[in-house]
């Protein structure tokens, strides 16, 4: 088996189409765009090479055939936060070969242990954690848009080579064709009439608002957690950019406290309903695919991320938002199905708020981290 280094276009295709050899039999498998794998290496659109470094590579046996990839990556903010330097390794796949694991496994290892890390954290992203991050270990079913996806064999992998899980991430599950348990609608619906509390779905002619609205909300609601870092307004304005495409503006709702940016929620529809079948790609034909099932198929939605600041928590606000989008997205009996994705097993707050709504178990994921 040989490792080479993603350095030009055939090596570059090669990191993208060797899951069509590792998923083929896999009927749960959705490909996700080259597009968006290819944005996370490219410098001139990820922001976070702005502050830290990234390399890939795949994998050949002794005919040639790709047979596995990986990255490794280092995010210069977050690195030294730890207990010890941590890097990241991600977008790991493999056949079903423990030596040719261990390889790709070493590799992400070493370049690691050369720029001085002392720990490897995967598989995460080279950005940020709503998306490619975590290894699938529970609820293999057709994934949502930017969730990963995983072969059960590759647990053992993780574990047979020392990582040791950091923490899980939990998604549930919302029937819409069940109503909201009796309760928390009745707690919804008192706060979304409270005097002081206004509600605003997004807008794109105001996004500007918005975005500075989330990165205050955000940056207060998540400050009290382990190994927080800030999020800039550089890396949400590219995030949502890039869910420009998909976005419905009425998914994505705001609550305010006489005025003040108090909680919020982004839902988008899921591509991945979209693209299933258009094999990662998106030229003329698959756009056109795409177009079509984005008004016609879709049924599910994901909530990608929620957010109070501190001092409204535990006021019902999520509640209230909750009741504000079911306005919306009920009456037009399209929507079966919303996905909350994910919320990690130390957030007890936000394991609480997914119980309140009724939501069911979906899938879970692993943090994992291997200390060299």
């Amino acid at each position: 088996m040989k490792i080479i280094p993603v350095k030009d276009k055939e090596s570059q295709k090669e990191f993208l189409n060797v899951v069509d050899t590792i998923y083929q039999d896999d009927s749960s498998w959705i490909r996700p765009l080259d597009q968006d794998i290819e944005k996370i290496f490219d410098e001139k659109t990820n922001p976070f090479f702005k502050h830290g470094q990234c390399t890939r590579w795949i994998l050949k046996d002794n005919n040639h055939k790709t047979i596995g990839r990986v990255a490794a990556f280092i995010n210069d903010k977050k690195a030294h936060i730890y207990e010890q330097p941590t890097g990241g390794m991600g977008f790991f796949e493999c056949i079903d070969n423990k030596e040719a694991a261990f390889l790709l496994f070493d590799t992400a290892k070493n370049w690691l242990q050369e720029k001085g890390m002392k720990v490897m954290e995967g598989p995460i992203n080279f950005g940020e954690n709503d998306s490619f991050w975590g290894l699938l270990v529970e609820g293999f079913t057709p994934p949502s848009y930017g969730m990963n996806y995983h072969l059960p064999y590759y647990h053992k992998f993780f574990t047979d080579y020392g990582f040791e899980t950091a923490y899980e991430q939990l998604t549930n599950h919302i029937n819409l064709k069940v109503p909201f348990p009796a309760r928390f609608t009745k707690i919804a619906n008192w706060v979304a009439a409270k005097p002081d509390y206004t509600f605003e779905h997004f807008k794109k002619s105001n996004a500007d608002k918005y975005i500075n609205d989330l990165m205050d909300i955000y940056n207060d609601g998540w400050q009290d957690f382990e190994n927080f870092v800030p999020i800039k307004k550089e890396t949400l304005k590219e995030s949502f950019k890039q869910m420009e495409v998909i976005m419905d503006e009425k998914l994505i709702w705001f609550a305010y406290a006489n005025g003040d940016p108090a909680s919020f929620v982004v839902i988008i529809p899921d591509a991945n309903q979209m693209i299933k079948g258009l094999n990662g790609k998106l030229g003329l034909f698959e756009k056109l695919k795409f177009a079509y099932r984005r008004w016609v198929g879709v049924t599910r939605m994901r909530a990608i991320v929620m957010g109070t600041k501190t001092k409204y928590q535990k006021l019902g606000l999520e509640s209230a938002l909750f009741i504000k989008l079911g306005e919306y997205v009920l009456p037009k009996n399209q929507y079966t199905e919303l996905e909350l994705s994910w919320v990690g097993d130390f957030n007890e707050k936000m394991i609480a708020i997914h119980q309140a709504t009724g939501a069911t178990f979906g899938k879970r994921h692993l943090t994992l981290r291997k200390v060299f």
